[in-house]
Formats: C-alpha cells, sequence, structure tokens
C-alpha cells in the first residue's frame, strides 16, 4: 500500500525593514524550516525597505539559500498577500522584523504597504497575525551594524506605546524575539 503524502501547511513569512535582530531572525526560521519541513512550508514576503536592509546587513543570500519561496513587495496588494492569508491559503502571517513604521501603520488602520496592507486585511478576516516589533519596550537598546560595531538605540515612548496598541487587537500576537517565534510553530 502506498504512503498518501501529507500536505503541508504554509506560513507566510513578511520581513520589513528593520535590521536589529535581522540575523537572528533568519538563524531561528532556517532552524524552524528544517525542524518542521515534512509539515510546515515557510514562504517569504520582503517589503520594499526589508530588501534594502537585507542586503545591507549582507544577509540577503543567506535567507534565499534557506528559502526557495522569496518574493518582493511590488505595492500594497502584489504579490496578492492579503488575499491568500484571508482565504486560509497560509496558517498564519509572521512579521519579523516590524519596524516601528510598520507597527505605528498597523496600529492605526494604515493599509499602505504589502505587510501591513496584509496585517489589516487578515485581522478582518480572523486570520492570525504574529509581528515581532524591532521597538518593544521604551529604553536603550544595543544593536549590531553590518560592519559588527555596537551603535545604542533610544526607543522612545511612541513607539513602545505602538507596541501595545498591537498587543490589544483581536488576533493579534506581539513577540518580543525571534527565540518567541518557535513557540508559535
Amino acid at each position: 500500500m502506498a504512503e498518501s503524502k501529507v500536505k503541508k501547511r504554509k506560513v507566510a513569512w513578511g520581513i520589513s525593514g528593520g535590521g536589529d535582530k535581522i540575523a537572528e531572525t533568519i538563524q531561528v526560521m532556517s532552524e524552524l524550516k528544517k525542524q518542521y519541513e515534512d509539515k510546515v512550508e515557510i514562504h517569504v514576503f520582503l517589503s520594499k525597505a526589508g530588501e534594502i536592509v537585507l542586503k545591507y546587513y549582507r544577509v540577503m543570500d543567506t535567507l534565499k539559500q534557506s528559502f526557495s519561496n522569496v518574493r518582493v513587495e511590488i505595492n500594497s496588494n502584489t504579490p496578492f498577500l492579503a488575499s491568500w492569508v484571508q482565504s486560509g491559503k497560509y496558517e498564519f502571517l509572521l512579521i519579523a522584523p516590524g519596524t516601528s513604521n510598520t507597527v505605528a501603520k498597523i496600529a492605526n488602520g494604515i493599509g499602505d504597504t504589502l505587510l501591513t496592507n496584509t496585517t489589516i486585511m487578515s485581522m478582518k478576516a480572523y486570520a492570525q497575525v504574529y509581528i515581532m516589533p524591532t521597538d518593544f519596550r521604551e529604553g536603550v537598546i544595543s544593536t549590531l551594524l553590518p560592519n559588527g560595531k555596537e551603535m545604542k538605540l533610544r526607543i522612545r515612548k511612541e513607539e513602545a506605546e505602538n507596541t501595545r496598541k498591537l498587543e490589544q487587537m483581536d488576533g493579534m500576537h506581539v513577540l518580543e524575539t525571534p527565540e518567541k517565534i518557535r513557540q508559535v510553530f
């Protein structure tokens, strides 16, 4: 008797233009892909800024080596990710990292990019959305630049407040670190 092939579940992973924790996020997602390779297929969707940042941080090749399905935003509806998430083609939408710009737009209902439009439209259809904001809590953080130097960044009260707004939204799940993504899978 031939074994029937189990259909893999699909996950949409959106990457916005945040450099902080991008290498760690790619590492975690690559490990999850290997761990669940028989059960889950991860499709990557880059914002225009995400594509620029991945190249700047010299991790685009690493991403493309680990993930065969990588698409770049053309406009807020192309590729047609919002419809695909709404219709159940994807189990959920994960945005990691999510910049302060992406978070602010979602928190205020602005869907003018691929990832913000998809998030808003997905939540209207009761699809689950996970986001890992670069600016999680107010204070000073250290981040590594592509050249290995450390840079201190101030996360302002306003950015942290937008993250708190996301936590109050029905169907939105906010993750603090790349390691927290593992719990989603």
